[in-house]
């Protein structure tokens, strides 16, 4: 029950900001290490003799390469962006949550979920105020003529709180008949979700490449 109280609250936090893996994955994650853990540990009395000995870490170990598996699942890669990391390692944290608990360790366990959403919360707001050195990133955005995808990109730009301002643009694909649009484009905002930014003007209809303006970006 503690195992389910913890990777509960664990998993309503990635539920409230809407991640793949929210409060039932999370809830069931924790769940199953915890089982998983008393059942190695107390799952096989009945078969201890002289002649069998049993070692209860021996399952506990397959939790922790195991669930790698479906924290796996949850990490997308959109050509050179990917997200979904924060998500698998609360996965990877909720299982030791569980596995805590299952342990017989509650006071382990209520510190570790204690920590993981100070992690989430408070570090999340300290990584905001303490910004990079790039503040209005340039991307050089790819897109074909004539799919809307101009129109498409303001839209998600302003949705995500960035203010888009196009620098230049030139046509590629020949004089008479150019296929695509390459334009420059400033986008002023928190630098620290310029991955998510990246990520979903890649996959806007139409838009066939985005990247920072220079290579030493």
């Amino acid at each position: 029950m503690i195992a389910f109280v913890l990777s509960a609250g664990i998993g309503l936090e990635r539920h409230r900001k809407l991640k793949s893996a929210g409060l039932r994955t999370h809830t069931l994650v924790g769940l199953g290490a915890a089982v998983f853990t008393l059942v190695s540990a107390f799952g096989f009395d009945s078969v201890i003799d002289a002649d069998i000995v049993l070692d209860p870490s021996r399952i506990a170990a397959q939790i922790v390469s195991g669930i790698g598996f479906l924290g796996a699942g949850v990490i997308f890669v959109r050509k050179n962006v990917v997200s979904g990391l924060t998500t698998a390692a609360s996965i990877w944290v909720t299982a030791a949550v569980g596995m805590a608990c299952g342990a017989g360790m509650p006071v382990l366990a209520v510190a570790a979920t204690g920590l993981h959403l100070l992690a989430v919360g408070v570090l999340t707001i300290v990584g905001r105020r303490l910004r990079p050195a790039v503040k209005e990133p340039v991307l050089r955005v790819r897109y074909k003529l004539g799919s809307g995808a101009l129109r498409a990109i303001l839209a998600t730009s302003t949705t995500l709180g960035y203010e888009a301002s196009l620098i230049s643009t030139r046509e590629l694909g020949g004089a008479e008949k150019p296929e695509r649009i390459e334009a420059v484009m400033r986008f002023s905002g928190d630098s620290l979700g310029l991955p998510e930014l990246v990520g979903q003007l890649t996959d806007l209809k139409g838009v066939v490449r985005v990247g920072m303006e220079s290579d030493d970006d």
